[in-house]
């Protein structure tokens, strides 16, 4: 299967003063946590019959926006801040390191206030709500949008932005089955069926924590840098637990399956000799890919793993041609049969293939293709040519949607000739696949930063995501809205947050780990 790794040599445990460090960092980090809790009583993403705003003196918050979005950006500097500090504490090839059960922990203590917040940061979750509500009165979600399946003064329409009170469902049949569940259980209980939401994703996250540790160490790289860089990642915590995107689902799922795949597989040098199939291999492979279907019946770009699994299936045969389209044919047959059970099981058939640009009708900045197009449209505006932006959008994503697929083949190919791991290439192939979509939101990192944590053990892809993590964690205001009408608020709010967290940190300055926290050498084989 895969050529054989230098293990990561063993950190020790940490000193003493390393675990006074480690706790300061902890309690930092839960103090953040518990800022970003409060901050979201009057600064998250709240449903339109907020609960909160009824509270004795919890209902303040709701009336004092400025204050709230202080307290939250507050939060999230300091959980970011945190992160940082831990980093330092748990770089590979450090000579004392922090356990994985002592990031267990951590990870832990940083999430349990988040699991208590309001849905903040994005508003998907009431689509989530609305969607599945939709399925449980046995209506197609894929025909309809939530106004005219429910109304629009169901309370769960009012809670969905309105952008897409008129789109169809654009997720998978397993996902809207695990919802029409919850709206079974909850009805139109908004803030019971969030915490349900919350629930499922608190599971892909526990899956995400299970399975990057093992793929870690089969890949070579330290499994406390994974957990580092791939669960307590603030994007992590905002936007799979506070915002509660069932990204955290569909990305446990897929590691969960990529990992049940090789438990069974030998390790093997890229020239062989290549022994016979091992006693429950096949049943492996099998139950792995069913694992990872099931991933992208939640959302499709999780069907990109299989893939690369089958390039790691075919270097074990043999590393043929034949080989790989014995390997392509045999889990293509997997993902077909898992995926129509879930489709016609659910009873909602094939039609989420039709709705999965249902993305594309936001034209977002942050998308590159879509401002390429805007950028170009406007030039034509400037140099007197016409209003031709969405033309230029339409030809720009149009461009992209080849680019993207293009890099995912090559990287297959390079992986099955063994020029890059198949794991890395499987988060790089994601990345450009979803870079250069019609739509890119802060949280779609996750898709290339978790699996390359696990894979990608070199300090020059730490540094990199290390710093884009930290910087869209801050980018994204917890309100899940523009600031239209009221822009001033922002600036205030931000200058308070970075106000308290200067003196904050100047209070602990001392009981944090200094010096340099990226090692300046390579500390895993270069391929695997």
């Amino acid at each position: 299967m895969v050529r054989r790794s230098r293990p990561t040599p063993e950190s020790a445990p940490l000193d003493a003063t390393e675990r006074r460090q480690l706790d300061t960092i902890r309690r930092f980090g839960t103090v953040g946590s518990l800022l970003l809790l409060i901050g979201s009583l009057g600064a998250g993403a709240a449903p339109v019959f907020n609960p909160v705003f009824r509270l004795p003196v919890l209902g303040l918050f709701s009336r004092m926006t400025t204050v709230a979005l202080a307290f939250a950006f507050t939060g999230v500097f300091m959980v970011v801040l945190a992160w940082l500090a831990l980093g330092r504490l748990a770089r590979p090839g450090r000579e004392r390191a922090v356990s994985v059960p002592q990031m267990a922990r951590t990870l832990a203590m940083w999430i349990t206030p988040l699991v208590f917040t309001v849905p903040s940061f994005s508003r998907d979750v009431y689509s989530y709500l609305a969607q599945s509500e939709i399925v449980n009165l046995g209506l197609d979600p894929y025909t309809v949008g939530p106004a005219q399946a429910l109304g629009l003064n169901d309370p769960l329409t009012l809670g969905v932005p309105t952008i897409w009170r008129e789109t169809p469902s654009p997720y998978g049949p397993l996902f809207l089955t695990i919802g029409k569940v919850i709206s079974w259980a909850t009805g139109d209980h908004v803030v019971m069926g969030v915490a349900m939401h919350r629930l499922v994703a608190l599971v892909g996250l526990a899956m995400v924590v299970w399975a990057l540790p093992r793929l870690a160490r089969r890949f070579g790289v330290s499994p406390v840098s994974a957990l580092w860089l791939g669960a307590a990642n603030p994007l992590v915590l905002f936007h799979l637990v506070v915002g509660v995107h069932n990204e955290a689902l569909a990305i446990g799922l897929m590691l969960v399956g990529f990992e049940l795949a090789l438990r069974r597989t030998p390790r093997v040098d890229p020239d062989g000799p290549f022994p016979p199939w091992q006693r429950g291999e096949l049943l492996a492979y099998a139950v792995g890919a069913s694992v990872i279907t099931l991933g992208a019946a939640v959302k499709i770009p999780a069907a990109l793993a299989l893939g690369f699994l089958g390039v790691m299936i075919a270097r074990r045969m043999g590393g043929t041609w034949k080989h790989l389209f014995l390997a392509a044919g045999g889990l293509f047959v997997v993902f077909a049969v898992v995926l129509s059970a879930c489709s016609f099981g659910s009873g909602l058939g094939y039609g989420w293939v039709a709705t999965l640009n249902t993305a594309s009708t936001v034209k977002s900045w942050m998308a590159p293709m879509t401002a390429l197009g805007f950028g170009a449209g406007w030039l034509g505006v400037v140099l007197g040519l016409g209003n031709h932006v969405d033309a230029a959008i339409a030809v720009s994503r149009f461009v992209g949607s080849v680019i993207g697929p293009v890099i995912a083949a090559k990287l297959l190919l390079d992986s099955f000739r063994w020029k890059l791991r198949p794991l890395t290439g499987l988060g790089v192939a994601l990345g450009a696949v979803l870079v250069f979509g019609a739509t890119v939101q802060p949280w779609y990192l996750l898709w290339t930063a978790v699996p390359l944590a696990a894979a990608a053990g070199n300090t020059k892809f730490r540094a990199v995501a290390t710093a884009v993590s930290a910087v869209l964690a801050v980018a994204v205001a917890s309100t899940g809205t523009t600031f239209d009408g009221r822009v001033f608020v922002l600036p205030y709010a931000i200058m308070a947050a970075v106000v308290v967290t200067a003196l904050a940190l100047v209070v602990v300055r001392k009981r944090i780990p200094r010096g340099e926290w990226l090692p300046g050498r390579r500390v895993t084989a270069t391929t695997a």
